[in-house]
């Protein structure tokens, strides 16, 4: 029943979509760890995880290149706390070890692929826009039309359209700005390579980029509809900026290897997601839903399942679920095929709150694999 990560990786294989059902049982980071490791000896070079894409290019600027310390990579590489986990630490920490020493063709990237928001949070596009002006060397006055950058941080402009800036004119004035400061990066490109470089051209793209999805995501957060379909078309919008970032970060790494992703599988499964927010039912395609449907057999997507965790107080899961059937076969953790996992029921025992989504059928039907961990606080080193 238990299988090597490599029987997962496909000729075809450009991005290999690992999922966790919470991101609060610590044994995932580590697992993930692991199978990374064993990754990178069958050619893979890159990793995204779910945390802000700008954030991580501090954490990668350490990774490849020793810039800075490990503790500014991780008090600045991350969003969401996530710099703050421990097998997160191991892992910039590890593959910057890997890479001292090597060629630069042949280190390894550390990429996040979020944008720079929660579904309830986003906040202002200024420095991201001011970065790629800046680069572009252009004389923009931003400042008087963004304004206050605290009424954009504020969660009643996402939680309450009338308070949004996001469908102001100052703000469609911005969206055309930033629009053509795009046009403008391209149009120059080689003139702009040649003053600086390759990697810096890239970076710029990537705060210009990061600055138009917000003020996408803004516009959306000013919509009047009915709050929960208000509310699935923002998790909609954040999942689709997620999937540009994912090609943008393939056509770096194409030609150096395929990408290990690591995020929720609600962001990663290939079928609709779905969530229960406070009295909301919330229904979007998330990134891997749409990246499966781009890419077709280049994405492959590995459920994450979970047996027990203690700080989410949850127990052992019951015979009839699939939980309870993989908890049966797999005592400590290991990877296996959705065709063996043949349990019906979808496990209950849990509330949103907890953070933790169940397996259920939707998942098993878009996956490819199931990495299932039996105990959820148990730390899974290399043996």
């Amino acid at each position: 029943m238990i299988h090597h990560i490599r029987d997962f990786v496909t000729p075809s294989c450009a991005l290999l979509a690992l999922g966790e059902p919470t991101h609060r049982a610590p044994a995932f980071g580590w697992a993930r760890n692991e199978l990374f490791a064993q990754l990178v000896d069958h050619g893979f070079r890159s990793i995204a995880l779910e945390t802000d894409r700008v954030a991580a290019l501090t954490a990668n600027d350490f990774v490849q290149e020793g810039a800075g310390s490990l503790d500014t990579a991780m008090s600045q590489g991350f969003s969401h706390g996530f710099g703050d986990l421990d097998a997160n630490r191991r892992l910039i920490a590890w593959m910057r070890d890997y890479n001292e020493g090597r060629p630069a063709e042949e280190r390894l990237a550390f990429h996040g692929f979020d944008a720079p928001m929660e579904t309830l949070s986003a906040p202002s596009p200024r420095p991201y826009l001011e970065h790629a002006r800046d680069y572009l060397k252009l004389d923009l006055d931003l400042t008087s039309l963004v304004g206050d950058d605290e009424r954009w941080s504020r969660s009643e402009a996402i939680l309450d359209p009338a308070m949004s800036p996001g469908a102001t004119p100052e703000a469609e004035r911005l969206r055309s700005i930033a629009d053509d400061m795009l046009v403008t990066l391209y149009a120059r490109t080689p003139e702009l390579i040649a003053a600086t470089s390759r990697a810096e051209w890239f970076r710029a793209k990537t705060h210009l980029t990061a600055g138009l999805g917000l003020l996408r995501y803004h516009k959306q957060s000013a919509q009047r509809l009915e709050q929960s379909a208000r509310v699935s078309r923002l998790a909609a919008t954040r999942d689709a900026l997620m999937v540009q970032n994912l090609l943008d970060i393939r056509d770096i790494e194409a030609r150096r290897g395929p990408t290990l992703l690591f995020a929720h599988n609600a962001h990663l499964q290939r079928t609709p997601s779905n969530m229960r927010m406070a009295d909301m039912d919330l229904t979007w395609f998330g990134a891997g839903d749409i990246a499966g449907s781009l890419l077709g057999d280049q994405y492959i997507f590995i459920a994450g399942s979970l047996g027990r965790s203690e700080p989410i107080g949850l127990q052992e899961p019951e015979p009839d679920t699939y939980e309870g059937h993989l908890q049966r076969h797999i005592t400590t953790w290991g990877l296996t095929t959705p065709t063996m996992v043949t349990s019906a029921r979808t496990r209950t025992d849990t509330t949103p709150e907890q953070g933790y989504f169940p397996l259920d059928q939707a998942i098993l039907d878009g996956a490819d694999a199931v990495l299932h961990i039996s105990d959820g606080t148990t730390i899974v080193t290399r043996s």
